[in-house]
């Protein structure tokens, strides 16, 4: 299982990278990351075709041990590496369920020496 970073799921949904339709289940988000996708949304139709979308992709949940790790994250690095909130909360997620991280912005994790980042298709 693979956790998508939002640049991905902008591009898949963009049609820029392919995902396996029948098995969207290996692929997993969090809120926060439907979230960014959602706010990106111009109108309410796009938002249905983003909701319709979505649907497969495994969500797991943010609880308060990921709140906590994220919290340690932005303390740790954020002066020195300008880590972001939600990148935080993404980096916890994928470090409390150790799951290695698809993205194209590899500069904002690579900080981080126990995440396992993707860069290419799968």
């Amino acid at each position: 299982m693979y956790f998508i970073d939002t640049c991905i799921l902008i591009d898949y949904l963009k049609g820029s990278i392919a995902l396996d339709e029948q098995n969207k289940q290996q692929y997993c988000i969090n809120s926060i990351v439907e979230m960014e996708v959602y706010v990106g949304a111009l109108n309410k139709k796009e938002l249905q075709v983003i909701n319709k979308r979505l649907s497969g992709f495994t969500c797991v949940s943010i609880d308060q041990d990921i709140l906590n790790l994220a919290t340690d994250i932005v303390i740790k690095y954020s002066l020195s590496h300008i880590a972001s909130i939600y990148d935080s909360i993404i980096a916890a997620t994928c470090l409390i369920y150790d799951l290695p991280l698809w993205t194209h912005n590899k500069k904002d994790f690579k900080f981080l020496d126990d995440i396992l980042l993707v860069d290419k298709e799968l």
